[in-house]
């Protein structure tokens, strides 16, 4: 998904560092089949790793047993014109378009992005089962009216938020959401924004999360239950780098997994995009259906086109 020219970087990220303003091009959307590759500025250049400590798993998660859905649904979208307060979320929904409960997985943005900007993924994971919901955040999108770096900090209420709503009959879609399993999702600044629903501001209903090409929420360890964490990093990433990435995926003390793209960037190219979308499609059919089949194919996904590999303590 290539557009996007923005002001706007951010000089520290990791270890609570302040968010700085200035002029930068990106394209931080994530591609898919034969789309041309993005080539991404840096904007979200952390100076230092992480600063949290390296954890050993203390409480590991383990799903009820069960399996997931083998079709593939067709996908229906809507939006929502959600809200906290003065903060508006509108929010698309992606949804098999199929009676029954499916689980739900609230994925946030990046930095000058929108939800539809990740759509290929999404659709995959709707394909496979799940509600996913991309609320927009209020001022860290393209085209914001007061675009403001720093109001990540305020993201990690927003989306327990809309999934407040979107469990409750304000939020209703065709399918049913099963409130026993969600999970969150994010990419870059939005990656942060998960890591933050799992440290600074828990949201305890979420069993998992998944983090592609982000770092830590202000140097907050993880705490509440345990959840299942998945962790999508490029080696060569100069916007968040590698190793800022790596670190806060040592730090969780829950079950864990990363799979580290060979030659990839800050964003999904149409190189690694059936690696990363396979891996992780496995990954939520797991935690969130409780597939040890899929389980087990996380590997075999990972493999696909021989660019990335999947480091495993799940």
């Amino acid at each position: 998904m290539r557009r996007r020219t923005l002001v706007l970087a951010i000089a520290s990220l990791a270890g609570g560092g302040t968010l700085a303003a200035c002029t930068a091009e990106t394209d931080i959307g994530m591609t898919g089949g034969s789309t041309a590759s993005a080539s991404a500025t840096p904007i979200l250049a952390s100076t230092s790793s992480s600063s949290l400590a390296p954890q050993t798993i203390t409480a590991a998660y383990t799903p009820p047993p069960g399996t997931a859905p083998a079709q593939t649904y067709a996908v229906d979208k809507k939006v929502f014109s959600f809200s906290r307060g003065d903060r508006t979320l509108p929010t698309t929904v992606w949804y098999p378009a199929a009676a029954g409960r499916f689980p739900l997985v609230l994925f946030s943005h990046g930095l000058t992005s929108q939800p539809g900007d990740y759509e290929a993924m999404l659709t995959r994971w709707a394909q496979a089962g799940f509600v996913v919901a991309g609320p927009t955040y209020p001022n860290t999108w393209y085209g914001a009216e007061n675009f403001d770096a720093n109001d990540i900090v305020n993201q990690p209420q927003d989306g327990s938020r809309v999934i407040d709503l979107l469990l409750s009959s304000a939020g209703t879609v065709t399918t049913a959401i099963d409130p026993n399993r969600i999970a969150a999702a994010g990419h870059s600044a939005g990656g942060i924004t998960t890591t933050g629903l799992f440290s600074a501001h828990r949201d305890e209903r979420l069993k998992a999360g998944l983090v592609f090409a982000g770092t830590d929420f202000q140097g907050v360890p993880f705490t509440g239950p345990a959840a299942a964490m998945l962790f999508v990093h490029g080696r060569k990433d100069t916007t968040v780098t590698y190793r800022a990435g790596h670190a806060v995926y040592a730090a969780v003390p829950w079950s864990r997994a990363m799979l580290s793209i060979t030659d990839g960037g800050h964003v999904t190219e149409s190189t690694d995009f059936e690696a990363t979308t396979r891996t992780t499609t496995e990954f939520l059919r797991y935690v969130l259906y409780g597939d040890s089949d899929a389980k087990a194919r996380m590997a075999a996904a990972a493999a696909v086109g021989d660019v990335a590999t999947l480091e495993s303590q799940l």
